[in-house]
């Protein structure tokens, strides 16, 4: 009776039983981690990078809030309190940057976001394993390669005189165009050249979505009739709903962010205009200008707007499906 008694009580939800839950799993994530030791030694690496070069830099978040002097360091730099967020806010000089980071970013979303899986399903659709490996080495390459390199390759193949590209116009009857210094064609061209960088790389993990379905679903779906375009509607496109959910999420948190390399190596004196974003702007307060302090309210003010997006692009995707990040 008092075994019954006590199973009973613990059935009835009693509040001891609630409170010893989290110690048990506490307990038992532990004893996983035990367990796998060695797994946890080969994440140990990761961990500690992390911690080192992401979490204990933010220490120097500090600067934004004071009037940062290097002979005084950060602890004995005088407090401001926001002050520098103050002048950011009524400056006018960050709007300008703010828009044209945002419509870059963007321009990137809506097309650089689609490439890399709709390559990844092509990809996945080649038959040919020699051809298909060709195919991926030289799509992964340009990811490798610094914008140093690409953006001077970049220059060379878009330039009015001697580029492949204005040599075919010119051949067409058409006027050279001036890629990097015209201002209606440089945000295209920041858009192009980072899908030519990151198009293959990006394949990587969609390609490993595709490759965890299991073929029976497409032999059974091929006998039932289906052609190649509805087992690639009906069967991969929702395999990859999950890993497209979240890099979707991921990259709606880069709106606010921007490719210093990429933007610093192309851009020129005459696109100021429509290619100066934050990254540079912050550049040229904070090393040129010297004005540390306030260049860190820039970026602290970038990374917060970041964090913001990436929370409200994982509720609405968990309010409109069953993926998100948590």
């Amino acid at each position: 009776m008092n075994v019954r008694a006590s199973t009973s009580a613990r059935r009835r939800g009693g509040g001891n039983a609630l409170h010893e839950r989290p110690i048990g799993r506490g307990l038992d994530s532990f004893r996983a981690y035990w367990k796998y030791k060695y797994l946890t030694l080969l994440f140990l690496p990761a961990a500690i990078y992390y911690v080192v070069f992401h979490y204990v830099p933010i220490y120097g978040v500090l600067i934004a809030f004071k009037n940062y002097k290097f002979s005084l360091g950060i602890l004995g730099s005088p407090w401001v309190g926001l002050d520098h967020f103050r002048d950011l806010f009524a400056s006018g000089g960050i709007w300008p940057v703010f828009r044209n980071t945002v419509i870059i970013s963007f321009y990137k979303l809506v097309f650089g976001f689609p490439a890399p899986i709709a390559f990844a399903i092509l990809l996945n659709e080649i038959r040919l394993a020699v051809f298909k490996k060709a195919v991926q080495t030289i799509s992964y390459f340009p990811h490798f390669l610094s914008w140093v390199v690409l953006g001077g390759l970049a220059m060379q193949f878009l330039s009015p005189s001697i580029g492949p590209v204005n040599i075919v116009l010119q051949a067409f009857g058409l006027q050279p165009i001036y890629f990097l210094a015209d201002a209606g064609w440089f945000r295209s061209v920041l858009v192009a050249t980072d899908i030519w960088k990151e198009l293959g790389w990006g394949t990587i993990v969609y390609l490993a979505a595709i490759t965890g379905v299991n073929p029976e679903l497409h032999e059974a779906a091929t006998v039932d009739g289906a052609n190649r375009y509805h087992r690639i509607r009906f069967i991969t496109l929702p395999a990859m709903a999950p890993v497209i959910t979240i890099m979707l999420i991921f990259a709606i948190g880069r709106l606010i962010n921007d490719d210093f390399d990429q933007v610093f190596n192309l851009y020129n004196p005459a696109v100021m205009e429509v290619g100066d974003v934050l990254s540079t702007y912050t550049y040229r307060m904070g090393l040129v200008n010297m004005e540390y302090s306030f260049a860190t309210a820039v970026g602290l003010f970038k990374n917060v707007i970041a964090f913001a997006l990436v929370l409200t692009a994982n509720a609405a995707a968990k309010k409109f499906s069953e993926y998100g990040l948590w």
